[in-house]
């Protein structure tokens, strides 16, 4: 992508005078924030998250309701990029417009470099973007997004709607502070969600709604916990049984049903990362196989004894890497109980046998499955447990995965292991008093100065564990949090305020709630003791 934008002194300045605003200023002897009568403060940018850098003026321009689209480059053509503006068309002209003759902005220009369009672990998801009224005799305005690839085009495009509203005076679709002139890039290559539909099942509607809420932050990773001891929805062609495990008949995945999920989710720029967690929360592959279970009455972890139990795994990432492309892949490997394997006797025989204890055959069995996984071209990402007990040996392409408490990257990065952040005490959504303070000001990159290990960490990924939420609630708790964190993956430090958030931060986290709201996504509101919650009492959106 040409980084030959042509920014005047003038709109740096600008740029620079912005910059102070969204840090938050005194003005007039008070503090900016949201006025009264639910009024925006001007002095705010009402972008989530915030680009990288970004200009402004103070010129507001009308957009064409018949807006068109115009492509340039190798893969401006991509159907990829044309479903996106007739979705981004769907949101930014929700309202019918009265039909002025002349419109300041008529077409969309997206120009993209390269028409490769494999979605992969740091695809380049850079653009520009420009939305200005010409000058001269013109009525033709202008709106360009450049990007190396499709996938800096559709952020391009989130961007670009969120500077779109409708205006109830003029009934028409308008952009303030224009001339806008914005270049972005995303701080980290891994910014995920994680999605379990072991502990509830959620149809397939409401995967796909979590998807399209996701691409409005710019999170890239869907973690699909799809499996755990609870339920086994998913249908395995190698092994069929393996299903039987799933809650009913009718809360089930097939082959199908997966791939739907995978390509809507790449048509948004969103991976789809798969994890069985092995070892331990094996407990319903015995419903269709009881061979894996121990024993009847210990049911997990997997038997650790028999190589029926490795040839399913095998099989499993077989079909699953037929359908998960992302090179990435979770084997778990978290709260693994070894008793089970001591107190029942072929196993303990085995043990013996192989002189081993418990820990060890916990280490022998993520291991042997970590080698599988490697042998299909799958990179396996673990839960810390496994590198906090045996870290020498874990294979080094691992990717550790922190959940259970701050300081772990830190440590995982230092012997040269890539990670990524999901600490439980700030980025669980399943934890209903973690408020969006807690999720806005915690660090990925916390306790890592060296430029070099902060490379090695990957990005960071929100957990919505679903034993407190199904189909009636799981968007309440995702969402606006999840947004919080968002923002810390996307934008850089040096553009984020870190200060006086409640003033610089809290009133653009409540637009983007209520623009959430408006886009058919049920987030909370944002002042929630608790979250999910609903309003306490009647009242603007923008103040709840």
């Amino acid at each position: 992508m040409s980084n030959e934008f042509p920014i005047s002194a003038s709109i740096s300045l600008g740029f620079l005078c912005i910059l102070c605003a969204s840090f938050g200023v005194l003005v007039e002897g008070r503090i900016l924030g949201l006025k009264s009568n639910s009024d925006l403060d001007d002095s705010l940018v009402y972008l989530w998250p915030l680009p990288s850098q970004l200009s402004h003026g103070n010129t507001t321009i009308s957009v064409d309701p018949h807006l068109s689209l115009e492509v340039g480059g190798k893969g401006g053509d991509s159907s990829i990029v044309r479903e996106a503006f007739q979705r981004y068309r769907d949101i930014i002209f929700k309202h019918s417009s009265r039909g002025n003759a002349v419109y300041d902005i008529t077409n969309i220009k997206i120009i993209v470099e390269s028409d490769n369009e494999t979605l992969h672990l740091g695809v380049d998801e850079s653009y520009s973007l420009y939305v200005a009224k010409q000058d001269g005799l013109s009525i033709l305005g202008d709106a360009t997004i450049e990007a190396n690839t499709v996938y800096g085009a559709l952020r391009g495009l989130e961007t670009f709607s969120q500077l779109c509203s409708f205006d109830y005076g003029t009934k028409s679709v308008e952009v303030h502070k224009a001339p806008w002139s914005i270049q972005d890039e995303p701080r980290f290559v891994f910014r995920g969600l994680l999605l379990d539909t072991s502990r509830h099942y959620l149809p397939i509607s409401v995967i796909k709604q979590v998807i399209e809420s996701m691409s409005y932050v710019k999170l890239n990773v869907l973690h699909w916990h799809i499996i755990d001891e609870e339920s086994f929805p998913l249908e395995i062609p190698s092994y069929p049984n393996l299903w039987k495990g799933a809650y009913s008949k009718w809360e089930r995945y097939t082959v199908e049903d997966a791939l739907e999920i995978v390509e809507f989710a790449k048509m948004r720029g969103i991976n789809v990362m798969a994890e069985i967690d092995v070892p331990g929360h094996g407990a319903s592959w015995g419903a269709g196989y009881p061979d894996l279970w121990p024993s009847p009455t210990c049911q997990e972890p997997l038997d650790v004894s028999k190589n029926f139990t490795f040839e399913v795994i095998s099989s499993i990432l077989t079909d699953m890497r037929n359908i998960f492309p992302f090179e990435l892949f979770h084997l778990g490997g978290d709260e693994v109980n070894t008793d089970c394997w001591s107190s029942t006797p072929h196993v303990k025989q085995w043990l013996q046998m192989h002189n081993m204890t418990g820990k060890d055959a916990y280490q022998y069995f993520v291991l042997r499955a970590q080698a599988i996984a490697v042998t299909k071209n799958l990179t396996p990402v673990n839960w810390e447990e496994t590198f906090n007990t045996f870290q020498e040996n874990l294979h080094p392409q691992t990717v550790v995965h922190n959940w259970l408490g701050p300081g772990v990257c830190p440590r995982a990065v230092e012997k040269g292991f890539r990670c990524i952040y999901s600490n439980q005490g700030v980025w669980y959504l399943d934890h209903l008093d973690i408020p969006w303070e807690g999720f806005y000001n915690s660090e990925p990159l916390e306790g890592i100065d060296d430029a070099s290990a902060q490379k090695l960490v990957l990005g960071g990924e929100v957990c919505m564990w679903g034993e407190t939420a199904d189909a009636s609630d799981v968007q309440q708790t995702i969402w606006p949090r999840a947004a919080a964190a968002a923002e810390r993956l996307w934008s850089r430090r040096e553009v984020t305020p870190t200060e006086n958030i409640r003033v610089t931060v809290l009133p653009r986290l409540l637009y983007f709630r209520c623009l959430l709201n408006r886009r058919e996504i049920p987030a909370a509101p944002v002042k929630n003791e608790l979250a999910r919650r609903p309003p306490a009492h009647f009242g603007s959106c923008y103040e709840q």
